[in-house]
C-alpha cells in the first residue's frame, strides 16, 4: 500500500471509529489529531477505539497512552508508525 493510500485509509478509519462528521479530505496529513489545537477533538475513548481498530486492520498494538500520544500526533506520524511496524 502506498503512503498516500495508507494515509487516506487511516483518515477513513478514524472518522468511522469516532463518528466525527467530517470527510477524509478535510483532515490534513500533518495537522494535530490530539490536543487543544486539534480540529477532530479526539478524546481518550476515541484513542482507545482507534487503537483497537488499528490492531485489527494493521496488526499494530498501541497500549501505552504516552505511546499513543506520540504515534497519533498526526496522520503522517501514524502512517510512519504503521509502516515501520509492518517492515519490522
Amino acid at each position: 500500500m502506498s503512503d498516500d493510500a495508507l494515509k487516506q485509509a487511516l483518515k477513513t478509519l478514524i472518522i468511522e471509529e469516532t463518528g466525527k462528521e467530517t470527510s477524509p479530505d478535510e483532515i490534513h496529513d500533518d495537522e494535530p489529531l490530539l490536543g487543544a489545537r486539534a480540529k477532530l477533538e479526539l478524546d481518550s475513548i476515541d484513542i482507545l477505539q482507534i487503537s483497537m481498530a488499528l490492531q485489527k486492520a494493521y496488526g499494530v498494538k498501541i497500549v501505552d497512552p504516552k505511546q499513543a500520544a506520540r504515534v497519533m500526533k498526526s496522520i503522517s506520524t501514524l502512517a510512519d508508525y504503521i509502516a515501520a511496524q509492518n517492515r519490522g
